[in-house]
């Protein structure tokens, strides 16, 4: 199972023509479905004399959610289209937005699903695409007593530490690798005194 997963780290736009009808595609970073609900509604508010607002979204790192939606499209050939590149470039965490300009001349079933399966993958071609891995987060409690071999765990191991509380006693909030976690996790159980559990970071 992998444990990397592909997202875009910035916006980015997208522009495809036909027939006269202009297709304006916007790429998005996202975490979550209400930051979706206010891109796609600051959209439809700066673009509001266009016609359809169509998009697709995937979100989630381990089972992935996603939808799509045709804003007044005929069925299937707006947010299908849409959803299908971020499935062809292995994205999540993603929103994609294209709103169509009527130019006057339909387009017919298979022209609508090539103009916004193509304004969708110009917005991502525009984009900047990076791998992330899927991490685990674990909580270690500890005291001064071990704290040695706690650190030097770390060191050895490359754990990325995202929190630490020195005080009475100490604690380390770290991030490992998905496929790497069960192992780094029976390192801390083998040491006397280390409590480890699993975390929010």
């Amino acid at each position: 199972m992998s444990d990397t997963y592909n997202t875009i780290t910035k916006s980015s736009e997208g522009l495809f023509k036909d027939k006269g009808s202009k297709f304006l595609s916007f790429a998005f970073p996202v975490q979550d479905e209400q930051e979706i609900k206010e891109i796609i509604h600051s959209l439809k508010k700066k673009y509001h004399s266009a016609r359809h607002h169509c998009y697709a979204w995937r979100l989630g790192v381990g089972e992935i959610r996603f939808r799509a939606n045709d804003d007044g499209e005929p069925s299937s050939t707006a947010g299908k289209p849409i959803l299908g590149q971020l499935v062809s470039y292995g994205l999540t965490n993603t929103l994609i937005v294209v709103v169509r300009y009527f130019g006057g001349t339909l387009l017919g079933t298979s022209g609508l699903i090539n103009a916004y399966r193509n304004a969708a993958s110009d917005a991502l071609n525009n984009a900047e695409i990076v791998e992330n891995l899927i991490e685990t987060i674990f909580k270690t409690d500890f005291t001064y007593n071990e704290l040695n071999k706690v650190m030097s765990i770390i060191k050895n191991e490359n754990l990325k530490q995202l929190k630490t509380d020195f005080r009475e006693n100490c604690s380390i909030i770290f991030a490992v690798r998905k496929s790497e976690a069960s192992r780094v996790k029976e390192i801390f159980k083998d040491i006397f005194g280390v409590k480890i559990t699993p975390a929010k970071s």
